[in-house]
């Protein structure tokens, strides 16, 4: 069920990504979404409001509007409330020492990742932080393969190999979780010099997004990344997803320039209200219309927010108070949101969006209990992928890995463990 709830949202995001140019001036006389109620079948639009305004750098702001179906809505609604579920059982699992290692949780962010995925198609390219559950969610992965991933299951996104941090798929240009702080940066802006490469006169070309977050904001390699792609005008977007907290560091105690957004200097920039999916795909689009052109890159700001800690190891409340925390779950939380937009335009009632969420509990517990009746990949897969010959393998899926003469293993019967 849920993998048919993403591959529905995955066709109807090709027909999504046809965005508008840049506009001049904010639409000034929004109409309010009641007035569309009339709306009865899952094809007509309505139009919403955004109530946090754009905020710009460089360039005229989008409509401070949204136009969206019922069966959009709801599909933003199933898929951001299943990511929900789903890191809410990694927390359940981390404590049950069932996942080990690092282990860092979306809650609270879900508009981020599911906003821009309706923005764009699986022909740009996507490259975000270890905190990448998400990501890794709406780009085509299943609960039970990302639960997989984490108890270094055969199943995994990438077969067990990689964990919480290093989740990847090809297919979909999702080019994984980067557990080195802005490390993905650079790497981004390669993916996007492909398609500048591959450019052919005028047309516009797929564009590739490098997520990091507002601790990596101020990294050497950021920068270096950011003067390269504006001097070759390569089509990326560089999306810093500030969630108030590097690690425990909150932005104001690391950053001089806290408007991440301007921090390109004379690379235009777009600040978003990063708990409002609508908000999230009209600020994608906005920056992927300006970057597919050839003008070259966008900043973007997501303003976001992390219910957990940076890490499981952190219990997120001693920089900051359980009452900040609550305050922004009651007035802010991105589920509620999505939900009140769609009982006011009528889409759902109350009791059928409780069943919905109903369903996709049921979704994700029977993912997670298919994932732990899995098991770890078979010993010989230790030494795969590592070295490889240049051809492929029957099935085409990978290399043939070549193995080295003589493995040196730990010798455990001599190794003395302090208890």
């Amino acid at each position: 069920m849920a993998q048919t709830g993403l591959g529905l949202m995955s066709r109807r995001l090709v027909l999504a990504s046809a965005s508008a140019p840049l506009r001049s001036s904010i639409l000034s006389n929004a109409l309010n979404v009641r007035e569309f109620c009339s709306a009865s079948s899952e094809s007509e639009s309505v139009k919403f409001d955004i109530p946090v305004p754009f905020e710009t750098h460089l360039c005229d702001p989008p409509e401070q509007s949204a136009v969206a179906t019922k069966q959009e809505m709801l599909e933003y609604h199933r898929v951001m409330y299943g990511m929900r579920r789903m890191e809410i059982s990694c927390d359940q699992e981390y404590k049950a020492k069932h996942i080990r290692g690092f282990c860092h949780l979306y809650d609270g962010q879900e508009a981020v990742a599911v906003g821009t995925q309706a923005a764009l198609t699986n022909d740009d390219d996507w490259i975000t932080t270890y905190r990448c559950h998400g990501a890794a969610l709406v780009r085509g992965s299943t609960y039970q393969e990302i639960f997989e991933e984490q108890f270094g299951y055969k199943g995994g996104v990438v077969g067990g190999k990689g964990g919480s941090m290093h989740m990847y798929n090809k297919k979909t240009n999702f080019y994984g979780g980067a557990a080195i702080v802005g490390a993905q940066v650079p790497v981004g802006t390669g993916l996007a010099f492909f398609h500048k490469y591959k450019r052919q006169g005028e047309e516009k070309t797929p564009v590739s997004l490098a997520f990091y977050g507002d601790g990596s904001a101020n990294q050497g390699q950021c920068w270096e990344a950011a003067n390269m792609a504006a001097l070759w005008k390569i089509p990326i977007i560089f999306v810093c997803e500030n969630n108030m907290y590097g690690m425990g560091t909150s932005v104001d105690r690391s950053s001089a320039n806290t408007e991440y957004y301007k921090q390109g200097n004379f690379i235009p920039g777009i600040k978003v209200d990063g708990m409002d999916v609508l908000a999230v795909r009209e600020g994608v689009r906005f920056a992927k219309e300006y970057a597919s052109a050839g003008n070259g890159p966008m900043y973007m700001e997501m303003k976001t927010y992390r219910y957990h800690g940076h890490s499981m190891s952190d219990p997120g409340i001693t920089y900051r108070t359980r009452d900040e925390v609550s305050e922004v779950r009651q007035s802010r939380d991105p589920i509620e949101s999505i939900k009140k937009k769609i009982l006011d335009a009528g889409f759902a009632t109350e009791d059928e969006l409780k069943a919905t969420e109903k369903e996709i509990r049921t979704e994700v517990q029977q993912a997670l209990a298919a994932a732990k009746a899995s098991s770890p990949p078979p010993m010989e897969e230790l030494f795969t992928d590592i070295y490889s010959t240049e051809d492929a393998t029957q099935e085409g899926k990978r290399l043939v890995s070549e193995f080295p003469e003589e493995i040196r293993m730990p010798d455990r019967a001599n190794t003395r463990i302090n208890n």
